[in-house]
């Protein structure tokens, strides 16, 4: 009975180790984790890198802006490269040229008084013919002279046209093309030292042509006082007729 009980033992020890000998061997790594998808975490984390990125996109705008706020304000400070002042104060120098060669009485206070106290005042009770002849033909010279310096300044200002409509559309092009507030302004600035020049070339006209004129009624007046005074003299009775001695042919002694 031990016997069988010992051979019944070692044969259930065999069967139970079979098993175990051809199964195959599962080893775990041990560095091997479990893996565990959490909905509400990802979407925290998605959240957070849109969050991120909006975050960017909005300071590259911000640099953007800020780039092209330093070109607007280069462009704002960037001056016109064009002038046409030189060439306004030139023509306003040529007309002012002019008024200063006016011939006999000048544009001047002084020298107008002077003369309408000799020339175009009362004619004196004292000057002979000749010098009422004299300052007659220096009146009319006078009236001659306004009367060429006013054709003078018209067609200086009129020479100006030219210049003025070359400058004109060059400024009004400035303007158009102006890449800034400091070009526009310029420009404009120009245009308006352009209409000065014009108004200053035509107040040259109005005063050219009037001294013209002041000068014909200047001596329309003169003229008419001289004309009484030699009527004056003309009807003052006199010593009268004198008879005399004539000889018709001189050297026959009759």
């Amino acid at each position: 009975m031990t016997i069988r009980r010992s051979r019944a033992a070692l044969l259930a020890a065999t069967a139970l180790s079979l098993p175990l000998a051809f199964s195959p061997v599962l080893v775990t790594p041990a560095s091997a984790q479990w893996i565990v998808y959490d909905p509400t975490n990802y979407a925290q984390n998605v959240l957070q890198a849109a969050r991120a990125l909006e975050q960017i996109n909005n300071q590259i705008t911000s640099l953007q802006n800020e780039a092209q706020m330093l070109i607007n304000q280069a462009r704002n400070l960037a001056s016109l490269p064009y002038s046409s002042l030189q060439r306004l104060q030139q023509s306003i120098q040529r007309t002012q040229h002019l008024l200063g060669e006016a011939q006999n009485i000048a544009f001047d206070v002084q020298q107008i008084d002077q003369a309408f106290q000799t020339t175009y005042g009362n004619a004196s009770l004292s000057a002979s013919d000749q010098q009422l002849i004299a300052d007659a033909r220096t009146r009319w010279q006078n009236t001659v002279g306004g009367l060429q310096d006013a054709m003078r300044v018209q067609a200086t200002v009129v020479g100006n046209l030219d210049t003025n409509r070359t400058e004109m559309s060059a400024l009004v092009g400035q303007s158009q093309g102006a890449t800034g507030a400091l070009q526009a302004t310029q420009a404009g600035n120009q245009i308006l030292a352009l209409q000065a020049q014009q108004l200053a070339d035509l107040t040259a006209v109005v005063a050219a042509d009037g001294r013209a004129r002041a000068l014909a009624e200047a001596e329309r007046a003169a003229a008419a006082e001289q004309g009484r005074e030699q009527r004056r003299r003309f009807l003052t009775p006199g010593a009268g007729y004198q008879p005399g001695n004539a000889s018709m042919f001189p050297g026959s002694g009759n």
